[in-house]
């Protein structure tokens, strides 16, 4: 590709929002931070002597590193550049501390940056120090291969809290890293943005404006939607297209495709909730939200797969049977129909192939993974940071610019703070939505100083929340309603990671091609009532994958990050039972998560990791390895390799290996959890004590107020829960538009 090609496709910059005033940490804990940064990411080389500045390394292991990764950089690279990787540590990049400080500042919990206080503030005490490190030396003061030693000490520590500590302050500073240092994507050959394919046209949008002042806005419609995601974009189409007044309301601001897809540092803070790094409260499962115009079908990985019979009659079974009836089926064809959902254009790239393949030699039952891409081949890996070419049909491409036609409007910049109630003929009544709204910039961004913001109150006479699973049930708080149930039967569909190296071939370059084509489901059903794992394809974006790769040391880190470019990524996605409850902070009302893998999902998230790790056997992978600390990763001897003596995955020596990863279980913190779905925390039920809203959408106890998103379901979908959230919230708003016409519900689907 020439560079002309490249220029014409390299997205506008996103510049970001002011970072946080004042400092999380002191001037001393920075400092440590800073030591502890250029520990897991140190200056690399050739010393007899020991540095606070550099990892000393002999001279014959420095000369292997620098040849190894010789041979992995695309041919033409600077032969410097191998050099300058090991070079390079945390502090001496430009933009690594801001991002850092805004991370800390902006989107750690506070009780967790007064953890972090307390570790930093106690690596700059003799007694601190003794205690954690076993010398009285200030942390920042030692050698880095001290340090360096103390860390790897952390990570086998028998006291939990050193090696939780250890392993988020590795990864916060992995996750910087990556998204900041000038030499990874070289290294890797990684380009800014997708070689496949080509910019598109995006919808031009307008957005309502308010001029500033100093007493409330008042807006008067028939319907408000809070949310532009999924669920709120099925919503607003139908509505503004049965010919009601419409207003969308977003937190988040539109980027076009001409801004996408992102760079992996802006697109945490644009695209997604809280920086991209919800976690539950005891730290055991990191929890990936998007928080984008479009919400997370902006970021999704173009997976349009419909629920399941045996779930379906799951939730009819618990008296709703409106989801084994003929009408739910026409929703979810009717969602798939207007996104061009179809397998027909797919094409496997190596990393969906190799899941394909090695499911079909091993006899496990796969099929290829529908996309929403409107009857097009859309071969992007880049898809989680934004789709610039404007062919994955989320909320964005489809529903939303359906709804403007229609005659629907939309306010950008816009945080609902409550649902506004009026007592009507005795009835709590839903009236209007009561929030703040933030311009952009004179420049059309965010990032300038010039922003207004007025307060602004929209009455309706409909109101429907589809503000995710995250956020519905906080504002249904903060709007005084008391049901128990909100906030409770959360789902997030828990996810292990299991990595393999292909060395011996020609670089995958895994961030080419479609994300996510194949799903195994062989292991769905492990229990007899439709629990089980999926195992599907990852995101191969470095800061999406390395980050979660477990630190064993600074040149072995960075040794396994030079070969991304031939590793396969794949997840085991659990259909959990147990639940856990999302509720507002006590101190500054923002989500907190109370979840953590249970013993009965974790074991079905074991027999889908086995099954990965067989999959990359027989699929001819050199190294195997998994996400828990300390774990020795399964590597295949050249001297095995040649002599196969037709074992296959029987080989001896690999189920030794499988046998101790089952042994060793998956137990954070030493093992990594994460999740991208998020479900349940308004639940449909027959009844309030069993929920939150009736099988209309409709709030129990409320009247003209409704949740239409992922949060409604009765329980974990168990595949990518796009389609299913369209197919319900379709459901739920052709009511509300019958019901605001003045027609009765018919018959039938009062029944359902």
């Amino acid at each position: 590709m020439t560079s002309t090609q490249l220029k014409l496709i390299a997205p506008l910059d996103t510049p970001l929002p002011p970072p946080p005033e004042g400092e999380a940490l002191s001037e001393s804990q920075w400092i440590t931070l800073m030591a502890i940064a250029d520990t897991v990411i140190p200056t690399i080389e050739v010393s007899s002597t020991q540095s606070t500045k550099c990892l000393c390394l002999q001279a014959s292991d420095y000369a292997t590193a620098v040849e190894a990764i010789k041979k992995r950089v695309p041919s033409g690279t600077d032969d410097e550049l191998p050099q300058s990787y090991l070079r390079e540590n945390a502090s001496s990049i430009l933009g690594f501390k801001e991002l850092l400080r805004r991370t800390i500042g902006d989107y750690i919990r506070e009780d967790a940056k007064k953890g972090i206080r307390v570790i930093l503030s106690a690596l700059d005490t003799r007694a601190g120090c003794l205690l954690t490190t076993g010398s009285t030396t200030s942390f920042h003061l030692q050698p880095v291969n001290v340090r360096h030693q103390i860390l790897q000490n952390w990570a086998k520590s028998y006291l939990s809290p050193l090696r939780q500590s250890a392993k988020a302050l590795e990864q916060l500073v992995a996750s910087v890293w990556v998204k900041t240092s000038p030499t990874i994507g070289p290294i890797l050959g990684f380009p800014r943005a997708p070689i496949h394919g080509k910019p598109g046209k995006g919808f031009d949008y307008s957005f309502l404006q308010f001029p500033p002042g100093s007493e409330p806005e008042i807006v008067e419609t028939d319907v408000v939607i809070v949310g532009s995601g999924c669920g709120g974009g099925v919503c607003a189409k139908n509505l503004a297209e049965a010919g009601h007044r419409v207003i969308v309301v977003d937190k988040a601001y539109h980027w076009g495709p001409e801004y996408l897809p992102m760079t992996e540092r802006d697109s945490g803070i644009h695209l997604f909730a809280n920086g991209g790094i919800e976690s539950a409260d005891d730290s055991s499962i990191g929890v990936i939200a998007g928080q984008a115009w479009g919400g997370g079908g902006t970021v999704n990985w173009s997976a349009s797969l419909q629920t399941q019979g045996y779930v379906r009659k799951e939730w009819a079974d618990q008296g709703m049977p409106f989801f084994t009836s003929s009408a739910f089926q026409d929703s979810l064809d009717r969602v798939c129909h207007r996104m061009g959902v179809s397998t027909e254009y797919v094409e496997h790239n190596i990393n969906n192939s190799t899941l394909s393949e090695g499911a079909r030699k091993l006899g496990y039952s796969h099929k290829m993974v529908p996309q929403n891409t409107s009857g097009k081949k859309h071969y992007c890996g880049y898809c989680t940071l934004g789709c610039g070419a404007a062919e994955k049909q989320g909320p964005v491409v489809s529903f939303l610019p359906d709804a403007e036609n229609a005659g629907a409007q939309f306010i950008e910049g816009f945080e609902a703070e409550k649902v506004v109630f009026e007592n009507i003929e005795g009835k709590k009544t839903a009236t209007g939505v009561k929030g703040r709204w933030v311009s952009r910039d004179s420049s059309g961004g965010v990032s300038g100083n010039d922003r207004t913001s007025r307060e602004v109150i929209i009455k309706a006479k409909r109101i429907i929340v589809s503000a995710g699973t995250l956020q519905s049930p906080l504002l249904l708080r903060r709007s005084g309603l008391t049901n128990p149930q909100i906030g409770k039967n959360l789902h997030l569909h828990p996810v292990v990671l299991l990595s393999a190296i292909y060395p011996d071939q020609p670089p995958i370059n895994p961030w080419e091609g479609a994300i996510l084509t194949t799903v195994v489901d062989e292991f769905q059903n492990l229990d007899g009532y439709g629990h089980g794992a999926k195992l599907e394809c990852m995101t191969m974006m470095p800061s999406w994958v390395l980050p979660f790769q477990t630190w064993g040391g600074a040149l072995d880190w960075k040794m396994l990050c030079s070969k991304l470019p031939h590793m396969t990524s794949h997840i085991v996605l659990v259909r959990d039972r147990e639940t856990g409850r999302v509720y507002p902070d006590p101190v500054d009302g923002k989500c907190r998560i109370a979840y953590t893998p249970s013993a009965f999902d974790k074991r079905h998230a074991m027999e889908g990791l086995l099954a990965l790790a067989r999959i990359a056997y027989v699929q001819g992978a050199k190294e195997i390895f998994t996400t828990t600390v300390g774990f020795p990763p399964f590597i295949r001897s050249d001297e095995a390799a040649l002599k196969d003596n037709g074992d296959g995955i029987n080989d001896p020596t690999f189920q030794s290996w499988l046998a101790e990863v089952r042994k060793a279980g998956l137990n954070p913190p030493d093992t990594g959890w994460g999740s991208a779905h998020q479900m349940g925390t308004c639940r449909m039920a027959a009844s309030p004590k069993a929920g939150v809203v009736d099988p209309k959408g409709k709030l129990w106890g409320a009247e003209g107020l409704y949740v239409a998103d992922a949060s409604v379901f009765p329980s974990a979908s168990g595949v990518n829960p796009m389609v299913t959230n369209m197919a319900i919230s379709d459901w739920i708003s052709r009511g509300i538009a019958k019901d605001l016409s003045g027609g009765a519900d018919t018959e039938e689907r009062a029944r359902l």
